[in-house]
């Protein structure tokens, strides 16, 4: 066999890969379904409350998200729950907290559990919300917004 070809069936098969890793997320769904971290929120339970919420935005025509954050807090423990979520998936979805759409100031809360479906974060009890007033869903292998959420008090 020719040296040519054999280098260009591999540089063929290199290129199929690459472009499979990245583009394969945006075609399959990850589904996650977690029940509240709290039984109940409102007055009907005393120590649980829904201090903050928002509901998300795309970034634009093709990075899509909607859904509800809110964060809920019980005898002193907070979370970030997003209820009725769901993205377009990509690569290195994470969680943020942010002061801005650019993601120059966050808080991580890890990655993202699912691009469709209801799921929890702990936060850390430092977080202010008066500065981290956004939830960020954020491509951080490219540096990309997939979709925020601007938080206001419940």
């Amino acid at each position: 066999m020719n040296k040519k070809i054999i280098v260009g069936v591999v540089v063929g098969i290199a290129v199929l890969f690459i472009l499979w890793y990245l583009a394969s997320p945006l075609f399959i769904d990850s589904p996650v379904d977690e029940p509240s971290p709290v039984t109940s929120i409102g007055s009907t339970n005393l120590g649980v409350e829904e201090i903050y919420s928002g509901s998300f935005i795309g970034a634009d025509s093709f990075h899509k998200v909607s859904g509800d954050a809110k964060i809920i807090e019980d005898s002193g423990v907070r979370y970030l729950r997003l209820e009725d979520f769901e993205s377009i998936n990509g690569p290195d979805l994470k969680v943020y907290l942010s002061e801005d759409l650019e993601a120059e100031s966050y808080i991580s809360l890890g990655d993202l559990k699912g691009n469709i479906g209801d799921q929890n974060y702990e936060l850390p009890s430092e977080v202010d919300f008066e500065m981290y007033d956004k939830v960020l869903i954020w491509c951080e292998q490219f540096s990309v917004l997939f979709g925020s959420a601007d938080l206001e008090k419940a």
